[in-house]
C-alpha cells in the first residue's frame, strides 16, 4: 500500500480514532498537522469540502469522514480486524460509531471539552460556564446510556476492541480530563474501568495529544 498521510489537527479525539485504528493494524503512515484556524483556507477545503477534519490521503485516493475511514482502513490493512463477523455485533458497533458523532460529540464533547480544553489551550479564551452547565444534563443522560450499552462487557461490543471502541475512547479521555468527569461518570464504574482498560493500551499511549503535537513538529 501507497504511504498513508493523516490531516489533522493534534488533539482532536476524531483525528485520533483515525490514528488509534492505524496503531492498531500496526501500519506506517504520516501525520500532517492542520494549524487551527485553517479549516476554511482553499488548501483545506480542496482536501475537505466542508473543511473538517481529518482527512486520509493514500497514493492519489483521498477519503474524509471518519466513520467512512475507519471503515476503509479495516477492510484493507492488514491486522486484527476491528469490526465483528457476527452481523449483529457489527450493527451495535456501527450504532455505537453513530451515538459518538451523534451524542457523545454533539452537544456533549463540543461543548464540554471544547470549553474546558481546546478553547482555553488552542485560542486562549476562558470557559463559558453557562454554557456547560446548559449542556451538563443532556451529558449525563449520555454517559449513563452508554455506561448500559457498555454492561458487564471488557469491550463495548463483546470480549474484543472494535471501531466502536476506537471512536469512543477519544471522546471520553476528552471529557475525562475536565473537572465534570466525576459527576458524569458517577453512574459508571464500568466506563471509567473501561476507560482505563483503553488507555493502557499502546495505540492510545501513541496517540496522545502530546505524542500527536511531537509527530507534527518532526514532521
Amino acid at each position: 500500500m501507497n504511504d498513508i498521510i493523516v490531516h489533522s489537527i493534534p488533539g482532536s479525539p476524531y483525528g485520533r480514532a483515525v490514528l488509534i485504528a492505524l496503531e492498531e493494524k500496526k501500519a506506517r503512515y504520516r501525520f500532517a498537522a492542520v494549524a487551527p484556524g485553517t479549516l476554511r483556507t482553499p488548501e483545506h477545503l480542496a482536501r475537505h469540502p466542508f473543511g473538517r477534519i481529518p482527512v486520509v490521503e493514500i497514493g492519489d485516493f483521498r477519503l474524509f469522514e471518519t466513520q467512512a475511514i475507519l471503515r476503509y482502513l479495516d477492510r484493507v490493512l492488514e491486522g486484527t480486524p476491528l469490526t465483528p463477523r457476527d452481523w449483529r455485533a457489527a450493527a451495535r458497533a456501527d450504532q455505537l460509531m453513530n451515538v459518538s458523532d451523534c451524542y457523545v460529540f454533539q452537544g456533549v464533547g463540543n461543548v464540554i471539552a471544547f470549553q474546558r480544553l481546546v478553547g482555553p489551550k488552542l485560542m486562549g479564551r476562558q470557559p463559558d460556564e453557562a454554557a456547560i452547565a446548559a449542556a451538563m444534563p443532556n451529558a449525563l443522560r449520555v454517559l449513563d446510556a452508554l455506561a448500559h450499552e457498555l454492561g458487564d462487557s471488557p469491550y463495548f461490543v463483546g470480549d474484543a476492541v472494535t471501531l466502536a471502541d476506537i471512536m469512543l475512547a477519544p471522546q471520553l479521555d476528552f471529557l475525562a480530563a475536565t473537572p465534570e468527569w466525576p459527576a458524569l461518570s458517577a453512574n459508571g464504574a464500568n466506563l471509567v474501568d473501561w476507560l482505563r482498560r483503553m488507555n493502557a493500551r499502546p495505540s492510545l499511549q501513541a496517540t496522545t495529544w502530546e505524542r500527536v503535537s511531537a509527530m507534527a513538529c518532526a514532521g
